[in-house]
């Protein structure tokens, strides 16, 4: 015959342990020995002897009882496993008891968290802006088609001069609880209410805009910002305009991802600009001053002789402002590619005949 084990030992709690701290050891305990997470054979039966004593321990009438006569003053143990199951059912409980303690039901409190409706949706879209816009900030204008507060019932779902009327399903809470036994017992669980999806509220008249449901759809215009400095593919989170929630819960968001339009003669890396200088294989001999194009006009620059293809010169300050601090800037990269004419007149091709010959003496 096996001796049945302490309820303390087996959840791992002292004697004086709260109601709350036997309630984060079976948590603990729970997780611990869940089928998804523990293959051991002998798993189903350590979470049934975990529950048994989680029943009784947080049962202040029972838990007296057990203080003070042990096992014999409280029967058999904690759960009754009810008149038998079938092999379906073997595991039936642990979804709603995970839902209880980490999921619907409440989350980690252990204490079903009042729901009166949802909060809207997120949604999104793609703004596509200039190389310039993107570098120095622009404000836009989109259209999105979103969920809005309906414009005859104000989101009370309701028509005009009649009520609302309390969910006599969950009394007004908007949650239902109900109870499934199990190998492991008897666990009683929170849901949504079927009746009123968890609004509280019922309605009679339903509005003859919406048909009760409190909303319609929109297209809508905004006006969005776009920060100087903002990178390709990056994401704009406008607050609260998304759908709108149900019976005054927040709205969602508007996510506004950003595509840039490639630029005809610059190129970008992070905060800095590229430009390809194409010279000539005099000027890249010789040496030259010349007007080169930036973002903001154009800008000096002093090429000295013998400089070879690849050479990269900076002008500083003439690049993509830091992304929240526009008074700094990255700089404009300018890379010097040796252009080869495709064509040559005559002259020209004699001119470089005799450059030639005077390399080869």
């Amino acid at each position: 015959m096996t001796t049945k084990r302490d309820y303390y030992e087996v959840l791992e709690v002292g004697r004086g342990a709260s109601e709350e701290d036997v309630r984060k050891a079976f948590r603990k305990k729970a997780l611990e020995l869940h089928p998804d997470r523990n293959k051991d054979p002998g798993a189903p039966e350590q979470f049934k002897e975990v529950n048994e004593a989680y029943q009784v321990l947080t049962d202040p009438e029972r838990r007296s009882r057990y203080d003070r006569y042990g096992h014999a003053g409280v029967g058999n143990g904690g759960a009754s496993t009810g008149q038998g199951f079938e092999g379906s059912d073997l595991f039936g409980g642990f979804g709603d008891i995970f839902d209880a303690f980490f999921g619907n039901g409440g989350g980690m409190g252990g204490a079903g968290t009042r729901t009166r409706g949802r909060e809207g949706r997120d949604l999104q879209t793609t703004l596509t802006v200039t190389f310039e816009e993107a570098v120095f900030g622009a404000g836009k204008e989109i259209e999105i088609n979103r969920t809005e507060r309906c414009t005859r019932c104000s989101g009370a779902r309701a028509e005009p001069g009649t009520a609302t009327q309390t969910c006599t399903n969950c009394k007004g809470s908007g949650r239902v609880r109900r109870s499934q036994r199990s190998i492991f017992g008897q666990f009683v669980t929170e849901a949504e209410c079927n009746v009123c999806s968890g609004v509280g509220q019922t309605v009679p008249t339903p509005c003859k805009q919406c048909k009760g449901s409190g909303d319609e759809r929109s297209r809508r215009k905004l006006s969005v910002n776009v920060p100087a400095g903002v990178p390709n593919g990056a994401t704009l989170n406008v607050r609260g305009q998304g759908d709108a929630g149900d019976m005054g819960r927040l709205a969602g968001d508007l996510f506004v991802g950003i595509r840039i339009k490639p630029h005809e003669l610059f190129d970008r890396d992070d905060n800095d600009i590229l430009y390809m200088l194409e010279l000539t294989f005099p000027e890249a001999a010789l040496g030259v001053e010349l007007d080169v194009p930036t973002l903001e006009g154009t800008s000096k620059l002093k090429v000295p002789p013998a400089t070879q293809p690849g050479a990269v010169f900076r002008i500083k300050g003439q690049g993509v402002p830091f992304l929240g601090r526009e008074n700094k800037r990255g700089d404009e990269i300018v890379t010097v590619n040796i252009a080869t004419p495709e064509r040559l007149s005559k002259r020209q091709r004699e001119l470089l005949e005799e450059l030639q010959r005077t390399f080869q003496e």
